[in-house]
C-alpha cells in the first residue's frame, strides 16, 4: 500500500487468547510507527480485565454485547454503539453482562506486545475452550508492568 497504508480484512493479522477471550490485532504499533495500536476484543461475560491503568489513551467502541464499565470512581452500562475514552492514568476496568465484541484504540502503540506476550497465539478466530482454572493474574501484572500498565488484583466479588 502507499506510504505505509494499512488494510486489514476479518480474519487477518494476529490474533490471541487471553482471559477466555479473542483478541485480534487489527493495527499494530509497527504497522502504526508507534502511533497506536488498534484490537478487536470478543470476551465472554464475566471475563473482563482486571483494573489498571495505561501509559497513553484508550478509546473502547461497543460492536455488540453489553458491559460494566468502571472508570475512576464511577461506572457506566454499556451496549451496541457506546463509546468510551479513558485519559492516560485512569484506574479503569470493564464487565461483560454478555459476550460482548469491541474495537479497542490505543495511543499510542505497543499495546499488542503486552498481548503477545501475555496471551497465546489463537488457534481458530472464535473464543477459546473455557479454562477449568482461573487465570494466573499475578503473571499477567507482571507481563503489563513491563509494558508500561499497572495492573492491580481482580476486587472481591
Amino acid at each position: 500500500m502507499v506510504n505505509n497504508a494499512h488494510a486489514r480484512h476479518s480474519g487477518e493479522g494476529k490474533a490471541f487468547w487471553m482471559l477466555n477471550g479473542l483478541y485480534e490485532v487489527k493495527a499494530s504499533s509497527d504497522e502504526t510507527n508507534g502511533a497506536m495500536t488498534v484490537m478487536e476484543m470478543t470476551i465472554p461475560e464475566g471475563m473482563g480485565p482486571p483494573p489498571h491503568t495505561h501509559p497513553g489513551t484508550e478509546s473502547v467502541y461497543v460492536i455488540e454485547g453489553t458491559l460494566r464499565y468502571h472508570i475512576g470512581g464511577e461506572t457506566v452500562e454499556g451496549g451496541p454503539g457506546s463509546f468510551f475514552h479513558i485519559p492516560e492514568g485512569t484506574l479503569e476496568r470493564f464487565e461483560p453482562t454478555s459476550t460482548v465484541r469491541l474495537l479497542v484504540t490505543y495511543t499510542p502503540g505497543d499495546v499488542d506486545k503486552f498481548f503477545a506476550e501475555a496471551g497465546e497465539p489463537a488457534q481458530r478466530r472464535e473464543l477459546p475452550p473455557r479454562s477449568d482454572t482461573p487465570p494466573d493474574i499475578d503473571r499477567i501484572i507482571e507481563i503489563a508492568a513491563r509494558h508500561g500498565i499497572q495492573m492491580q488484583p481482580m476486587p472481591e466479588a
